[in-house]
């Protein structure tokens, strides 16, 4: 106890802890400044080792010699009456006060700067449950999830600000997103849904809201050189509560590892049981490769950007090809980049196939383009991560190259499946034909999965109007409404309006709340023939014929609209002779919602495919056009 005691008198305790706070404080502003001036990692290692192998120096040091106001002196030639250590000791002491204050701040400033802001503190790497601190509030976006757990996964923030950092971002965020899907324990936002918050300050609980999910995982990623530091977290919307967190600081090359032990602990979070089958899941469907989940977040941007109506289209598509192409020879089985990869080529061929100048000829081209889109969709279907997802891309295949035949068996099969669709074109298969009822309940776990993908409730609107259901329509279309602002929505809501036989009501909704005719002008033209009102469905008929956004397979719907059956004969004719027009072809029946568009006798290729798919011709008429006569 004498030597403990002595250690205290000569204050070598208080000047280790101030050496240990102070050398902390220190290392992590000199941490913040190396990020912004992208400092290699060995740097602040070496700094980190400087400050460790100078502690027992230090502590050496304070224990031989002592400060008196003479300046330092050994401690063995200090008479101890004369000695002012009892001094020395409360100088210390606020030294350490000061350095404490300081550290604690930096703590914060880490926690709360660093990682978007969720109103709520977050403890670090634990693992609670506790009652809720408040009632919580019903979300606006109330869906059944089966008793599973419902999360969406936010997009990580980007701390720092390297040319690929945002991509890295996503790309981290993407990789947990898709492993927590593999589960089916938990409901998980699809990626459209979730990155809609993308850069918004927008409280948690009116994303779970609008997202109608319990959790949220939030998080941010800073890279500076080879370090790469992650703070996520896992929060219960109803009450804030954090249910996990955690602060990684590792290197670039850990962050596959770094990705799956965040995935991991938010599923043991929300009490999912993890085995070696289900850890393997989780694996399989990431990249596992940073910088081709880097090429991928980069080739999906250009991709989305080709969807959203852009007149840049096919040059974002061939842009996004190059890096999908960079993705697949890293990552050569990866499913979800074929795919992408295939849509320029289909684009191509149904712009083809719409083309009256190249119609009746075998384009050498326009064959090789089909075989590249085949040769993707094989490559999709052999790499898929599921059988449920191998069916959809098979079904899609079959689809798009004219091979109808078992199209029932395919069908029959979709409908078996558990989840949300990843088929690209099955209300142009299933709807006309008889499927709409069965398919209703798909198509709504597919809204629960992305519900704020405007087209996953337009496509549920569908399903109503061919199924007939007119209280259906208005309900579904309200619900989206509330949540997506969608003209094509609003036009569907008059549909469901027309089917009650309430016209004016459905005049009233298009006069109200429709924003750009442009949007939605061959839906205005059905409209308009449905309510009977032959010069208003010509008029827009004309002004769409005139327009960027004409389509000739829209084209063939109005002809039978407005009860020109000549003319839809005729460019269904047209249609047929081009290899790939049954696409065109079996859209027009989607879009038009009239029963046959065109006598099936001007069509006998795809007179033909129908047959041996197997589907019922003609299609049934949900709706009511009096301009058509047959």
């Amino acid at each position: 106890m004498s030597f403990i005691n002595e250690l205290k008198r000569r204050n070598v305790f208080r000047v280790g802890i101030a050496y240990v706070l102070i050398s902390w404080v220190l290392l992590q502003g000199a941490d913040f400044a190396f990020d912004l001036i992208n400092a290699p990692n060995w740097v602040i290692q070496a700094l980190f080792l400087l400050a460790a192998l100078g502690l027992p120096g230090v502590l050496i040091f304070a224990w031989v010699f002592e400060m008196t106001p003479e300046g330092i002196k050994r401690e063995k030639g200090i008479d101890r009456s004369q000695s002012v250590t009892p001094q020395t000791g409360r100088k210390l002491g606020r030294v350490i006060i000061v350095f404490l204050v300081l550290a604690i701040a930096v703590l914060l400033v880490e926690r709360f700067v660093n990682v978007p802001d969720s109103g709520q503190s977050v403890s670090n790497d634990v693992t609670v449950q506790s009652p809720p601190k408040t009632v919580p509030e019903e979300p606006t976006n109330k869906v059944e999830t089966s008793g599973r757990q419902s999360v969406a996964v936010l997009p990580f923030v980007a701390m720092s600000n390297g040319p690929d950092d945002g991509y890295f971002a996503d790309g981290l965020t993407e990789e947990i997103l898709n492993s927590l899907a593999q589960l089916p324990e938990l409901l998980v936002t699809a990626r459209t849904s979730a990155f809609t918050f993308k850069n918004q300050a927008v409280p948690i609980q009116e994303i779970a809201a609008r997202l109608g999910v319990a959790n949220i995982v939030e998080g941010s990623v800073r890279r500076s050189g080879d370090r790469l530091r992650v703070t996520a977290q896992l929060i219960r919307a109803s009450d804030g509560f954090h249910l996990w967190s955690n602060n990684y600081d590792s290197s670039s090359a850990d962050t596959i590892a770094v990705q799956e032990d965040i995935a991991e602990k938010i599923a043991v979070a929300l009490n999912v049981v993890l085995d070696e089958h289900k850890r393997k899941l989780m694996q399989k469907n990431g990249l596992r490769d940073v910088e081709a989940f880097i090429a991928f977040q980069r080739g999906l941007e250009l991709y989305e950007q080709a969807h959203n109506r852009s007149e840049k289209a096919a040059v974002h598509l061939v842009q996004a090809n190059q890096f999908f192409e960079d993705v697949l020879q890293r990552v050569p089985d990866f499913s979800a980049a074929w795919s992408r990869h295939s849509d320029l080529y289909i684009h191509q061929i149904i712009d083809d196939s719409m083309d009256t100048q190249t119609l009746g000829t075998a384009d050498v081209e326009i064959i090789e383009t089909f075989e590249l889109a085949r040769a993707d969709y094989e490559k999709a279907i052999l790499f898929a991560r599921t059988s449920d997802e191998r069916a959809s891309l098979e079904l899609d295949l079959a689809y798009l190259t004219g091979n109808w035949r078992g199209m029932t068996d395919r069908i029959e099969k979709l409908l078996e499946q558990t989840g949300c669709f990843s088929s690209i074109w099955f209300d142009a298969v299933f709807l006309p034909y008889g499927y709409a009822e069965r398919l209703y309940p798909k198509v709504e776990e597919l809204v629960v999965c992305d519900p704020l993908a405007a087209t996953n409730w337009q496509s549920l609107a569908m399903t109503q109007i061919w199924g007939q259901d007119p209280d259906g329509v208005i309900e579904v279309t309200r619900r989206g409404l509330a949540i997506v602002d969608s003209d094509d929505l609003v036009a569907r809501l008059a549909k469901g309006w027309i089917l009650k036989g309430q016209n004016e009501k459905a005049q009233a909704e298009l006069d109200t709340r429709i924003k750009s005719v442009d949007s939605v002008e061959p839906q205005l033209v059905g409209v308009a023939a449905a309510l009977g009102h032959r010069e208003r469905a010509e008029d827009l008929f004309e002004e769409y014929r005139g327009s960027q956004y004409e389509n000739r397979f829209n084209t063939l719907a109005m002809y039978a609209w407005t009860g020109d059956r000549e003319n839809a004969n005729r460019l269904a004719a047209d249609f047929d002779q081009h290899p790939f027009g049954h696409i065109a072809l079996s859209i027009s029946v989607l879009n038009c919602e009239c029963g046959s568009p065109w006598d099936l006798s001007a069509t006998p290729v795809f007179a033909a495919k129908i047959a041996e798919s197997g589907l019922h011709w003609p299609p049934p008429s949900p709706m009511t056009f009096p301009l058509k006569d047959w």
